[in-house]
């Protein structure tokens, strides 16, 4: 039986029955993000964390004077260290998605990127990417990156987005994109969720195919 009336034209019966094998598990899947996500917000607070000193547009930074207004407080950490000419391409496209969603995103929760260079190198990136309305932060002078794993002991940088949580006047630790340390066939997409390019491939017949963000395409 199908689970819903509506038809497109000229689908064959062949057609709806996939469909209908393939819409029972979007429906299945869309609960089960639902539920990951209360299992999420039932977290209770992690280790309280340290108030570290960033450099940003105004100088010396705090971790807590991040958060603004907001009790919580994101923070992705880009793959840009001072020895690096170029910026990686992978979070560089996630940068592209992020910089026009953050006039929403600023409404409910603060949200900053960081990086392992100079503050003067990464704001020339964002001017050259324009990148306008993100928040930088340089971690190049303190221990965030290894503390919360965005640095490997090699000094290899890896992806990684925090989620910080606020209360009673202190500063916790609330999330991490972990899966990127757990064994999977899929390694390591533990972004993935964050970033709306690889979900729009995934509605395609070809899927993600072997493709890999470029810095330009010859544009």
């Amino acid at each position: 039986m199908s689970l819903h009336d509506v038809r497109f034209p000229n689908e064959s019966a062949a057609y709806r029955e996939k469909r209908d094998q393939l819409l029972e598990a979007e429906v299945a899947l869309r609960d089960q993000i639902e539920a990951v996500a209360r299992l999420r917000r039932e977290l209770p607070p992690g280790g309280e964390a340290a108030d570290y000193s960033f450099v940003g547009a105004q100088g010396t930074v705090r971790l807590s004077e991040l958060f603004g207004e907001h009790d919580s407080l994101i923070v992705y950490s880009f793959m840009y260290a001072d020895r690096d000419a170029r910026p990686c391409p992978m979070c560089s496209a996630f940068m592209d998605s992020l910089n026009g969603q953050l006039k929403h995103i600023r409404n409910r929760t603060a949200f900053v990127v960081t990086a392992r260079s100079p503050y003067e190198k990464i704001v020339s990136l964002a001017a050259e990417r324009g990148w306008n309305e993100i928040e930088w932060v340089s971690c190049a002078d303190n221990d965030y990156p290894r503390d919360y794993r965005s640095e490997l002991p090699d000094g290899a940088q890896v992806p990684m987005c925090n989620v910080f949580l606020r209360r009673d006047g202190k500063i916790f630790h609330f999330w991490n994109t972990e899966a990127f340390f757990v064994p999977s066939q899929w390694h390591p997409r533990h972004v993935d969720m964050l970033w709306p390019l690889w979900h729009i491939f995934d509605l395609t017949p070809a899927g993600r195919g072997d493709f890999m963000p470029g810095l330009d395409y010859g544009e």
